[in-house]
């Protein structure tokens, strides 16, 4: 018996190729708005197909999806879930509400995963001690976005405003879901979102940048860095440590990417007590991020049992911006959320298992 195709992997030109071996083209497109504007997840809810159809596409296809396991809230507002992936396997997602003086919610973030665990070993992250376990499709990774944009209207009355790809795993190495989901995101037979309210998060694989510059899907690009010298900077992120990814390329990447598309970078610094926060750290990262149209985002790091690492003072981040500031940096502060249920940056690791099926 042949295996299923899973239509929601397939990118719009393929699903177009793979159903007009029998159907005219707009059968497809049809088929396309159920999927990533409706949202149906059964080929009977497709009504307006014929039924000739509908039972070519229940004997030969299958739709991939994930299933809400668990849900959990934090006292600041933000949001975990826990899905079940069709492999048994788990991932994380957490929406994060901003609140206006008033207490309304000026912008809801949802925060994505791309694989299950991480490969790229970075010491400071608990997503990382899972190792990798699986890359998600772009059906999967688009579902994690409908269910925060379902959870956002429940508990906010409004859709989600900004998607990030900064949850489990490292993005670039699930290049084609990535881009795939972020394609039908940004569809306005999709989700119809802004392209400009979505950020691809990086570790500094160096040639993806440059594949992201080429294609140019007009997202946003951050990339974690940590540290503005190439030894302390291997020494807490193994990519590093390879000359095709290291700081020189990274920085050479960069640069080509926002020459090629005109915008700027982010770059993500967390704040390691002791290690990467002294005045001189800051003075290097200042002449790093001069290379290209930039800021920088420094991160409270957030606790991880096992890791060893702690955050810097208020006094130590107040001479680090200082400094930043002196060079004519523009920086930002990204403060604690949803630390109280282990959903804040560089805390989703998950605890589940059930690989049954795979």
């Amino acid at each position: 018996m042949n295996q299923k195709i899973d239509l929601l992997s397939l990118s719009r030109s393929d699903l177009q190729d793979w159903v007009e071996i029998t159907e005219k083209r707009f059968r497809s497109d049809q088929i396309y708005r159920w999927l990533w504007k409706q949202g149906v997840r059964t080929f009977d809810e497709m009504s307006n197909l014929p039924e000739s159809l509908r039972n070519r596409l229940k004997s030969e296809a299958a739709l991939q999806t994930i299933t809400l396991s668990k849900t959990q809230s934090s006292a600041d507002g933000t949001a975990k879930m826990l899905f079940k992936l069709d492999s048994g396997r788990y991932v994380e997602t957490v929406l994060i509400p901003d609140f206006d003086e008033e207490g309304n919610p000026w912008r809801l973030t949802v925060c994505v995963s791309s694989q299950v665990g991480c490969a790229m070993g970075c010491s400071f992250c608990a997503t990382g001690t899972m190792g990798f376990q699986q890359n998600l499709t772009a059906g999967e990774i688009f579902d994690q976005v409908r269910a925060a944009n379902n959870l956002s209207l429940e508990l906010y009355g409004h859709r989600i405003t900004n998607i990030v790809f900064m949850g489990m795993g490292e993005p670039l190495l699930n290049y084609d879901a990535v881009l795939g989901s972020v394609e039908k995101l940004v569809s306005e037979d999709g989700m119809g979102l802004a392209a400009r309210r979505i950020t691809i998060s990086t570790v500094g694989l160096a040639g993806r940048i440059r594949d992201l510059a080429v294609e140019d899907y007009k997202v946003n690009l951050a990339v974690s860095l940590h540290s503005p010298f190439d030894a302390k900077r291997s020494s807490i992120m193994p990519v590093n440590r390879k000359a095709k990814t290291d700081l020189g390329a990274l920085m050479e990447s960069i640069e080509y990417y926002t020459k090629s598309t005109g915008r700027k970078v982010t770059y993500e610094y967390c704040m390691f007590e002791g290690f990467n926060d002294a005045v001189a750290d800051a003075a290097e990262l200042a002449k790093i991020v001069s290379r290209a149209p930039s800021k920088v985002n420094l991160i409270m790091y957030n606790p991880v049992v096992g890791l060893g690492f702690n955050k810097s003072s208020e006094e130590t981040l107040n001479s680090f911006i200082s400094r930043l500031v002196q060079d004519r940096v523009r920086v930002t502060v990204r403060r604690s959320r949803g630390q109280d249920i282990d959903a804040a940056c560089g805390q989703l690791a998950v605890k589940y298992t059930d690989v049954s099926k795979s």
